[in-house]
């Protein structure tokens, strides 16, 4: 037993190590390809992220793209590919903001209704693909992939100024106004006047609350078990089609915290600049760290550091562009190194069991002479 706990940790270590290697060989290779020099980029990403303002930047992105891996860890789990997280996301960020915009509470309680909203909202609008995956059976991958693009054009009429928006005097920009003082969530103030966001805390306590959850409560066992096996699940007494609706609606809550670090952390508005793509880089977050809290925290932070480290390199002569090349073979080695590694270890287990009963046969061969 103990030697098979060992060979899945090896295995488990194998997929992340040899995807980042892969894909590090693969961008040398392209920029190579391309005449430019495969390693001065690099480095000068690495030296980059050797400043403390780069380092506060990547701290904070490393929040958002945490919880939006979480996000996505939490369908992965369930065998449901949740891919309307950046829609989910977004929408609760817009929602959220109109709302903490238009009321007045003391600090806490302020804080508490824009995330409740967010988190509501999020888990709404993810709910929608969890009801008609269990009711209808339809493929929560095609449902999310067109409620991503209902809710980009939802947002796109909710802030018009005619609507929730509000066009600030001289911009061409449209916000849903500021929300008060007393919905800023506190940040960290390092440095020189550096501040990390506050809610970048809880998004690495909730990664707490996801292992304790999945592995020490009864729903997380049922969460697991329903995506093994849906059909055994139900036999043991779990309802397969409650679980799936269930975790559709956590997912979606947690993808709706995706954007409170930000909104509540620095720009207190939602508005046309608001970042996108979130939740299908929290995809690759999640699938390289495995649906782990700690490798998705490590994912996080990598993503993290390819966007904000290579944000400069056009003032060295260099496309900033290359952040994004990475950032997509990552991508690709992680979906092949993974079904590399799954394919040798089923054939390691194989070998094993035929060790294993050809060592058997031969005792009972033995046996059989001496009798």
């Amino acid at each position: 037993m103990k030697k098979f706990d060992k060979d899945r940790l090896l295995l488990g270590f194998a997929g992340p190590v040899l995807a980042l290697v892969s894909a590090f060989l693969l961008t040398v290779i392209v920029l190579a390809a391309t005449g430019i020099d495969p390693i001065e980029p690099l480095r000068l990403m690495v030296e980059n992220a050797g400043y403390e303002d780069v380092q506060v930047l990547i701290l904070n992105q490393a929040g958002t793209y945490y919880l939006a891996a979480l996000a996505v860890a939490i369908g992965f789990r369930m065998n449901l590919f949740n891919i309307g997280v950046d829609g989910q996301y977004r929408l609760a960020a817009m929602v959220s903001a109109v709302v903490g915009t238009a009321v007045a509470l003391p600090g806490p309680l302020h804080i508490l209704l824009i995330v409740v909203v967010a988190m509501l909202t999020g888990a709404f609008w993810a709910g929608i693909a969890g009801v008609l995956k269990a009711k209808r059976g339809v493929s929560e991958v095609v449902s999310t992939i067109m409620l991503n693009a209902i809710a980009t054009s939802l947002i796109a009429w909710l802030i018009l100024p005619t609507n929730l928006g509000v066009q600030p005097e001289g911009s061409n920009d449209l916000t849903t106004g500021d929300i008060a003082q007393s919905g800023w969530f506190p940040a960290l103030t390092i440095g020189d006047g550096l501040e990390v966001y506050g809610f970048t805390f809880v998004a690495f306590a909730l990664g707490i609350v996801y292992w304790f959850v999945l592995n020490r409560t009864r729903f997380g066992f049922d969460l697991r078990a329903t995506g093994a096996s849906e059909s055994a699940a139900q036999a043991s007494g779990v309802d397969a089609k409650k679980m799936i609706i269930t975790s559709m609606l956590i997912s979606g809550a947690v993808a709706g915290l995706s954007g409170m670090p930000q909104l509540l952390g620095e720009t207190h508005t939602y508005n046309l600049s608001f970042p996108v793509g979130v939740g299908f880089t929290g995809i690759t977050i999640a699938l390289l760290g495995r649906n782990s809290p700690v490798g998705i925290l490590f994912a996080a932070f990598l993503m993290a550091f390819i966007d904000k480290a290579s944000a400069s390199l056009d003032t060295e002569g260099y496309a900033k562009e290359i952040g994004t090349i990475m950032k997509g073979l990552i991508v690709i080695a992680v979906v092949v190194s993974y079904e590399l590694v799954r394919r040798y270890g089923i054939r390691r287990q194989q070998q094993k069991v035929g060790a294993e009963l050809a060592a058997g046969h031969a005792i009972k061969t033995d046996k059989e002479v001496a009798a």
